[in-house]
């Protein structure tokens, strides 16, 4: 089960960064659906594994990048 999670974790960080790495190099646009999916699905990801471990400003965190995301693709 740790492993598992550890794996969510290294997921949601990879795609939080490739995200970040799209929009600073204007791969993608910072408003686009597939850059906020991007940051959905990574903060859930990371959420999961900081959850997990009961890092709690971590959960924080990903909570809040989590709904910013949501609140964007719903404006589109």
């Amino acid at each position: 089960m740790e492993t598992t999670i550890q794996i969510i974790g290294w997921v949601g960080t990879f795609l939080i960064l490739l995200a970040y790495y799209l929009v600073s190099n204007k791969k993608v646009g910072a408003e686009s659906r597939m850059y906020q999916a991007m940051n959905l699905i990574g903060a859930i990801c990371m959420g999961i594994n900081v959850f997990y471990q009961q890092a709690w400003p971590a959960v924080a965190l990903q909570t809040i990048w989590g709904v910013i995301a949501i609140v964007s693709l719903v404006k589109k």
